[in-house]
């Protein structure tokens, strides 16, 4: 694979976008390598190192919070009990 790297502005959601088309063309890969097809394992070790950058740089949503949480969330229980 080119080492060449150049520094890219892509949207959210066209990251998500490659993202899905990555995870099909794995699916693809795969089914071509266990019937034999030449050439598909390689290009399924691709696929995947790329899908794994491409996930890694994904961002990650954040785990909401609930609300009555910690030492604020305790002292607004103790607000309502009085």
């Amino acid at each position: 694979m080119n080492q060449n790297t150049k520094k890219l502005e892509i949207s959210t959601a066209e990251l998500e976008i490659i993202a899905r088309a990555l995870e099909t063309q794995t699916k693809i890969l795969t089914m071509q390598a266990s019937a034999g097809g030449h050439g598909a394992l390689a290009r399924l070790n691709e696929v995947k190192r790329l899908l794994a950058t491409v996930s890694s740089q994904r961002e990650a949503p954040r785990p909401k919070r609930a609300a009555n949480t910690g030492f604020w969330g305790m002292l607004r229980a103790m607000g309502q009990a009085i």
